[in-house]
């Protein structure tokens, strides 16, 4: 079982930027697919960003691309969000995810379905 802890979240303004954290219990073949998932008021769960531990590689949502950067240091277990240029559309709550993938299905889709662990979600509110 994994155990993913979000922080980081909280009110900007659009252009602005925000760095998210996720602490993982444990990095292991359980969690080599890392990801971020958000979901906004009224919308369904929207992948975002992930990230294969075992190299590092990424992908992004189109929606993205440019303004966030998912990386990790192996060391401290912690994948984080970079995200900048921030938008009204991007106000979310923000949610971390892990899944046993392996590499090409972890860089291939964002469905949130793919995960099997989750974080509590932390918000991130973009006010124009």
């Amino acid at each position: 079982q994994v155990q993913l802890v979000e922080s980081g979240g909280g009110a900007v303004q659009a252009g602005g930027s925000l760095r998210l954290s996720c602490a993982a219990s444990e990095y292991s073949g359980n969690s080599r697919c890392m990801g971020w998932v958000r979901q906004a008021p009224g919308k369904e769960r929207e992948g975002v960003a992930t990230i294969y531990i075992f190299g590092g590689r990424t992908n992004y949502a189109d929606s993205v691309k440019g303004r966030f950067t998912i990386s990790h240091d192996y060391a401290k277990s912690t994948v984080y969000l970079e995200v900048n240029s921030l938008k009204p559309e991007d106000t979310a709550m923000y949610y971390c995810a892990a899944a046993p993938l392996v590499l090409a299905a972890c860089l291939s889709g964002f469905s949130p379905q793919s995960f099997r662990y989750w974080g509590q979600g932390t918000q991130v509110t973009v006010s124009s």
